[in-house]
Formats: C-alpha cells, structure tokens, sequence
C-alpha cells in the first residue's frame, strides 16, 4: 500500500488441555506452549508493531504463589523482547533445579514464572494516542478471589464508549479513563463479579466460605457472564480473555467485523486472528482450522472442556474486506486466490483505459502487499491474449497482427517501483522535506520509451494519494512515458473506518477531496450545508447522510478528479486513476462483505452516527477522532 494506515491488532492463546507434565515428556521441554505462543504471534507481527504483550495464568496454584504472569513491551522488536524475558526465567529456573528440576512439573509450577497453562498474547497496532507500556495489552483487572481476577487483550474499537462509560456510572463504578478498552474490561469485570456473587449467594450456608470458592470456580458460567456484558457493545471486536480461575474465552460481534480463528484437539485450543498463524504454530491441515461465528464465543472452561455459546444473536454477515485486500497475511490460501481475482477483475477497465495498446504498455506494482493482486492481473492478460488467439486462430476472426507475433506477444513486467531506504523527512522547510518525500521510491531506468510506453502501476488501495502525489508518480514521470495509469484493487476509500483501522477523519481521503472540489466546480456546494444540517438534527440518525456528498456524481468523475488532484504540475505524462468496483470486490471476496468505507453501509448504529459526526467535525474544522 502506497499510504500507510494503521489497523487491526492481533490476539493469539493458546490452553493446555493436559497436565504440564504430559508436554514435558512428550516433547521434552516445559516451554512448549510459550514456544507455541510465540510462533502465533510473530506470524502476525504485521497486525501491530507498536507494542506487544503476554499473559500467563496457573491454573490450581497453591495460596500464597503468584499465579498470573504478564510482560508487556514497546521495544521495536517487542515479541522477541517479551520471550527473551520468559527464556531468561527458565534459564535461571535451570541452574536452580537442575536438568531434574525443569523435567518435574510440580516443581516448575512452584518455582517458576510463565509456567501455567492459559496464554493470552496480544499484538498492538495503536490507532490513536500515545504509545506506551499503559497502553499495551493485555489489561488486568485484579482481585484477591482468584474467580475475580480478569485478563483482557483484543482485536476492537466501540463507537460508543460514551455510553458505555455512562452505565458503568450508573453501576457505581468510577472508571479510571474513559477508553475503549478500559471500559469493555470494566464492564466484563462487574459481571464477573455478579457471578461470583451469584453462585456465592446460592450456596452460602450449605459450605463453608473455603469450600464455596471451588464450587465458583467449578460452576463459573462464563457463556452468561459475556451475554450480560455484551449486549449493550457496539463496534467491531474479538476480544479474548482469561478469568484468575483458568477459564479463557474469546467472543466476537454478532456481525463478525473483527476475525478470529480456533483449532481443537486433546492437548490443546489454539486461537488467533489469522489462520496462516495457527497452520504455522502447529503444522495441522487449513481445514482443521475454523472461523468463530460471528456473536459467538469460544469458551475453554477450567476443567479443559471447550464449546462455541452465542452470545449474541448474529447480523448479517460484514466481515472486515481490507483483511482480505490489506491486512491480513496473503499466505492464507483463500485470501491468495481472492487477492488474485481482484487483479483479474481490473482488466476490462485497464484494456479500457489503455485503448487496448498491450505492444506499448508496460504493468508494475507497488511492492510489497499488491503484489498478489498484479499476480492475478497479470494471469487476466494471459487469459485475455489466449481468447484473441482462439479467435483468430480456431474462429477465423479478422486481424491485422503477423501470426508469429500473435502467438508470441506476452505482456510487458517490469518491477519499476522500489522501496529505498527509510529517509527521516523531518527537515523543518517543506520544499526540503517534498524532496526527501520524492526519493523514498526509486525506479528503474531505461526500459521504458520515452513518450511512447504508457506504465500500468498497480496499487492495493489508495487512501490519502499522498505518496503517489509526492513520490510515485514524480518518480514514474522521470522516465518520461506518455501516460501514468494507477490502479487501485480496492475501490474509492470514502467513508471513514471506526472499527479499527487508522481512518477516522474524512478530510484525510483523497476521494472526498475529490468530491469536495467536483461540488465546487459545479457549483453545488450547498449540498455540505445541507448534509450538515440533517447530521445536526438527528445525531442518532440510523442513515449516514454523508452519501449525498458523492450522490451526484459517477465513480469515474471521483476517479477523473483524483488523477487531477495527484498530477503535480511537474508532471509531463498523462496520469489516469483505475478503481476496483464495489461490485467486482464482493465477487472476488464473497465471504467478506464488510465494505462500509467505500459504500458507506455501516453494519452497526454506532458505524452510522460516526460517518455522520466525522462530517460534522469537518465542516466544523475539527482534525478530531469521531468516537
């Protein structure tokens, strides 16, 4: 992507099913499910860089011994700082033991850190605020009843943390910050702590207070404890957690916005983000792996047994698309079929756009996301020039081409975009600092005919146009072709995200600067006073008013407009702007509808209320998050 953005963290747990010392004979070491752990987690590094964080929980742990374990990082290499630490406390663990020590698994328990059975790691890509050791996962909510002890990490963003913030107000409660994850722990902690009491209530009188403690721990329903805490959250979530009692869970919305994964089997139950991770971690077949429903949990009991319970009932399907286009790792096998098919779905509007010139077109991409996507674009080509060859060939259709040259003609490749150093542009002069910006590209020299070779450039989505205004299509121009065309295999970005991606302000995309001047030239500016005065009067409107501002015009004048907008006036080629259709991504990712930034559909009421005041924010100048 030639616009960073920010997006989706990562979770990953992992539960011994068996008593520890089963792993420590059958695999020889008492750190199989810290080794496990890390392999989820550093095949999902590119789900968040900013920070990361573990949990560990003993389960039975005798009073008196610490029984909850949690490093959390900043570092740049976060992952590999966390489990350097872990490494470190059974080294020492060794030299106090003995090889006979680290093989006894009573002894380990008793002794050492990070020897439980629930693990709970957290990746953290920071979507706003300050980045910190306070701000990383997970959170821990503790207590001196083992059953009320919490830990929380997640993969979520709610729109309306105000409200939710309010009602834990009006449980009593004092919050100490009003964020979202604070408030989502919070309020999971109160109904925990309704549990306890629940169960304590029930059976007072009938055992003593000691012996009421292992009936809670036991009977602890946490299906129940989430049906409570969730009802009132709205936004995209999957969000994982571990009980002081050993009980671990992760639930996702009931529209499963936020993806999460999970495989079973007598030893352990595995969970993350991302299959390709679990497929790595413990080398098992893709279709072991499964998809937690969307309003379900996976609840992994004290005892070891396991089971899907909804939580809430499920919406129509909207699962995140960018996962798909973007974030997730395109090792999946599925999202690398998908990502090629959204090459291929470009080659009508390229041969289009290219007057069907393939002698005197040359196709790159941006590295390193689209490179999947130009794949696909070009096996399209391919397919293209073998049904003109069936043509002419087996029909008999006209042609003017010398046969030879027919049956020889591939598409011209050439790798011309390349991502150099990381040059700081921190030099306080802007023209300095645009030239810095400018030579964060390079490219390749002399395979391109000047003012002849029109240059195909594929992208996987276009944001803010930012790095293409200022350093690709200035680089591309230095070799002097006739035309620039950028492709993008997502479509237009119009509608800002507020279910964890980085774009929550709409002055930020290029497509509604796009629209912003089209209504200017046409001289329908009074369309953003009206829009604003509806968001004004319904700010709890269930319709996201902010279509009308594209209402009037077609997808290709937006894109007519955003090649305008990037073309510098040092810019001597033709630039044109290539979009996705909405309509060919959903075919290209039927499972994945979730489109809401280009369709402005938001899935959830929250979704709708925040397109509507992130427009109010800019009409009224505000550069402010709007949830």
């Amino acid at each position: 992507m030639s616009d960073q953005i920010k997006h989706e963290c990562g979770i990953a747990m992992v539960r011994l099913r068996k008593p520890l010392q089963y792993y420590i004979d059958k695999y020889g070491t008492p750190m199989y499910a810290a080794n496990r752990l890390y392999v989820l987690m550093q095949k999902q590094i590119n789900r968040g860089q900013d920070g990361a964080g573990i949990a560990n929980i003993k389960i039975n742990s005798k009073p008196g011994t610490r029984y909850i374990s949690r490093y959390r990082s900043v570092d740049p290499q976060a992952v590999n700082s966390i489990f350097g630490k872990v490494s470190k406390k059974f080294r020492k663990a060794k030299k106090l033991g003995g090889e006979e020590g680290l093989k006894n698994a009573d002894w380990i328990k008793d002794n050492v850190a990070f020897s439980g059975e629930v693990w709970l790691g957290h990746l953290r890509y920071g979507t706003h605020g300050e980045n910190s050791i306070e701000t990383c996962h997970p959170f821990l909510r503790q207590n001196n009843w083992r059953s009320r002890n919490l830990v929380m990490a997640g993969n979520f963003n709610m729109t309306n943390v105000e409200e939710l913030f309010g009602k834990l107000v009006e449980l009593g409660q004092h919050p100490k910050e009003k964020t979202d994850t604070v408030t989502v722990m919070e309020k999971i902690g109160h109904f925990v702590d309704e549990e306890n009491q629940r169960i304590f209530n029930k059976y007072k009188g009938e055992y003593s207070n000691n012996e009421i403690t292992e009936v809670i721990e036991r009977e602890l329903d946490v299906a129940r404890i989430l049906r409570r805490s969730c009802r009132d959250f709205d936004g995209g979530y999957a969000m994982a957690g571990i009980i002081g009692n050993g009980a671990s869970f992760v639930v996702r919305d009931p529209s499963g916005i936020r993806p999460a994964y999970y495989y079973a089997d007598d030893e352990i139950v595995v969970i993350a983000s991302e299959k390709p991770a679990i497929k790595s971690a413990f080398n098992i077949d893709y279709n072991a792996i499964h998809e937690i429903k969307p309003g379900h949990a996976l609840i992994v009991n004290k005892d070891g047994s396991y089971g899907e319970h909804e939580i809430l009932s499920a919406l129509e399907k909207k699962s995140c698309s960018f996962e798909r286009i973007y974030f997730s790792r395109g090792t999946d096998p599925d999202i690398y079929r998908e990502r090629k098919q959204l090459g291929k779905a470009l080659i009508p509007q390229i041969l289009k756009a290219i007057d069907f010139d393939l002698k005197n077109t040359v196709f790159s991409y941006i590295p390193n996301t689209a490179e999947t996507a130009f794949l696909g674009l070009i096996e399209g080509l391919e397919d293209y020039l073998s049904a003109k060859r069936r043509e002419i060939l087996l029909e008999g259709k006209p042609h003017l081409e010398n046969i030879e040259d027919l049956l020889s003609f591939r598409p011209r490749v050439e790798k011309l975009v390349n991502k150099d150093v990381k040059l700081r542009t921190f030099i306080t002069n802007d023209n300095d600092r645009d030239v810095m910006v400018a030579n964060v590209y390079d490219t390749t020299y002399e395979v391109i005919r000047s003012g002849v070779d029109t240059i195909v450039v594929l992208d996987d989505s276009i944001v803010r146009g930012t790095t293409l205004e200022k350093s690709i299509l200035t680089t591309l121009d230095k070799l002097k072709p006739k035309r620039i065309i950028v492709v993008s295999s997502a479509p237009q970005i119009r509608y800002p995200d507020c279910y964890g991606i980085d774009m929550s302000k709409m002055r930020e995309f290029i497509a509604f600067r796009a629209a912003l001047k089209l209504l200017e030239e046409t001289g329908q500016q009074y369309i953003l006073d009206e829009v604003y005065d509806k968001c004004m009067a319904n700010p709890n409107a269930e319709e996201n008013f902010v279509k009308e501002v594209y209402g009037k015009f077609t997808p290709q004048q937006i894109s007519d407009k955003i090649a305008e907008i990037i073309t510098m006036d040092q810019i001597n080629a033709e630039v044109k702007v290539i979009y996705q259709t909405v309509e060919n991504l959903n075919k290209s990712c039927p499972e994945h509808l979730g489109d809401w930034y280009f369709t402005g559909d938001f899935p959830t009421e929250g979704g709708m209320k925040v397109v509507n005041k992130s427009f109010v924010n800019f009409m009224e100048g505000k550069v402010v998050r709007a949830y």
